[in-house]
């Protein structure tokens, strides 16, 4: 504590050498502040204030007919480009604050001030916005305020036709570029189908289904077509038993082979097996079908060696007359199955040999109707946009999806704002006393003095013997107040100019 008071001391001793300089300092200081702040030119706030209705009573009548804008970002992209160059460059036109500018240079240090100066302010939930400036004149400000309102309120309505126009015309052109696009789909899908004729799906149905149908129905005929040979041939054995019965008396049996035709059936069962599931060019096919034809080769054989009834008599019973007809009948249906058989076994070869291609040939038809129905989505698709865009241009450019209602228009009040003079004066007041410390004490640290016997103790490292007091004449005593006098004079007029000057902001503020 005791060494803070030492130093607290030293530096009043300090200031108290140089105390005129002080005084000096603080004055030039004082006068020169106190002159810029009464020279600062007064400043005025203009401001307005504006509200942005954007509830519309079209947006429940035509949802889902059009697209309605989204006027809560519309209106905040207003006010975020309210404040853009060009808008603030034709502000400074409007209010001819370019009259001023003698080059390009003082130009845009206008516009950089006007930026500086400009506020926009609100609340997006209450859709209330403040616009401000602060100028140097009352009028400058109103202009300033009126022409930044101008644009706010007239942002909302220029350019919504020419965007509606730009959008529709834009989808004009793809829907011209898909109009191409869908006519080169169909002809691609026309020659491909021409061009693969007989190879493509039908109704739905892909290259192998119609494969297992084939083979289905072409099993199907070749079991119907050995039960139909099953009934011939027995009407065969039935006639031929009939024919060697004489009239009134019961014939002797014919003699029939069993184990010959049912080995015969076994065979036929075992090659309409193998058929399902080979070619007729399969090594098992063929054995059997040599082996069948030998079967039947030797029961024809047989069949010749029998010997019929000599009873003429026999061939006109109408029991025979109608297993006659019976067995016409029954050799029709197994030709009939027989070309049934043929056709569709025609039918399964032909679809085996294109095994290989119509897979192939099947997944570029799915690729290009794939292709068709997207080209054909799409223009669908922008059909219904170009409507929609439509109808918004009409809706933007026949009613009003916003309204700006100015609560307060631009206003100015009598008093200007600024600058607070009252403070800048009090500030460079203040401001001027340090500076003169600050001086006295620089001027002090400049040209140093000894003020005490422990400082020169402390420097010299000498012992000091004694120190000789200072004997004042009587002239000099007087001198010495006098320039205390006029000291204390000097600071006094200081805080009194002061005190006048603060009188004087608080008369006429600002």
């Amino acid at each position: 504590m005791a060494e803070i008071t030492a130093l607290i001391l030293n530096f009043l001793k300090a200031i108290s050498k140089y105390r005129w300089h002080a005084v000096a300092i603080t004055w030039v200081v004082a006068l020169a502040s106190w002159i810029v702040v009464f020279s600062l030119p007064n400043q005025y706030e203009a401001s307005a204030r504006v509200y942005v209705d954007t509830q519309s009573i079209l947006k429940p009548l035509l949802s889902g007919m059009t697209t309605m804008p989204n006027l809560d970002q519309q209106v905040r992209f207003m006010r975020r480009t309210l404040l853009s160059r060009p808008n603030v460059e034709r502000v400074v036109r409007e209010v001819d604050l370019d009259i001023k500018a003698r080059n390009p240079g003082d130009k845009e240090k206008i516009i950089d001030t006007v930026l500086s100066r400009i506020k926009i302010a609100g609340t997006e939930r209450d859709d209330i916005y403040t616009i401000s400036y602060t100028a140097p004149s009352a009028k400058e400000g109103k202009d300033v305020v009126q022409a930044f309102l101008t644009i706010f309120v007239e942002g909302s309505f220029t350019g919504k036709k020419q965007d509606s126009d730009n959008a529709v015309q834009f989808i004009d052109d793809q829907i011209r570029t898909y109009e191409e696009r869908l006519a080169q789909a169909e002809d691609r899908l026309k020659e491909f189908k021409i061009r693969n004729m007989g190879m493509l799906p039908n109704q739905g149905a892909d290259f192998a289904s119609r494969l297992i149908g084939t083979n289905d129905a072409l099993n199907q005929a070749r079991l119907e077509l050995a039960e139909a040979e099953q009934a011939r041939n027995a009407i065969r054995r039935k006639i031929s038993g009939d024919t060697s019965t004489a009239p009134g008396e019961r014939a002797a049996p014919v003699m029939v082979d069993r184990a010959l035709e049912e080995r015969i059936a076994a065979v036929n069962k075992n090659l309409d097996s193998l058929r399902t599931q080979y070619t007729e060019e399969h090594p098992d096919i063929i054995s059997n079908r040599r082996l069948l034809d030998q079967l039947v080769a030797r029961k024809t054989e047989e069949a010749k060696n029998f010997t019929p009834s000599s009873d003429p008599g026999a061939s006109y019973s109408p029991m025979l007359q109608q297993l006659n007809v019976a067995l016409s009948d029954a050799e029709a249906r197994v030709a009939s199955l027989q070309a049934r058989v043929a056709e569709f076994s025609s039918r399964a070869a032909t679809l085996r040999g294109q095994s290989v291609q119509v897979p192939e040939i099947e997944a570029q038809l799915v690729q290009l109707n794939r292709d068709y129905e997207i080209n054909r989505d799409n223009y669908q698709k922008l059909v219904q946009k170009r409507e929609s865009a439509r109808l918004s241009g009409d809706l933007s450019s026949a009613t009003d999806m916003l309204t700006f209602r100015v609560i307060d228009p631009p206003t100015v009040p009598p008093v200007p704002v600024g600058p607070k003079r009252l403070m800048l004066f009090t500030a460079a007041f203040g401001a001027a006393l340090l500076a003169g410390m600050a001086g006295a004490f620089l001027l002090s640290q400049l040209r140093p003095t000894y003020l005490s016997q422990a400082t020169l103790r402390e420097n010299t490292g000498l012992p000091i013997l004694g120190s000789v007091g200072m004997s004042w004449t009587a002239e000099q005593t007087v001198r010495r107040k006098r320039r205390m006098a006029a000291l204390a004079v000097s600071v006094l007029l200081l805080f009194i100019t002061y005190g006048a000057g603060i009188a004087a902001i608080l008369v006429r503020p600002a």
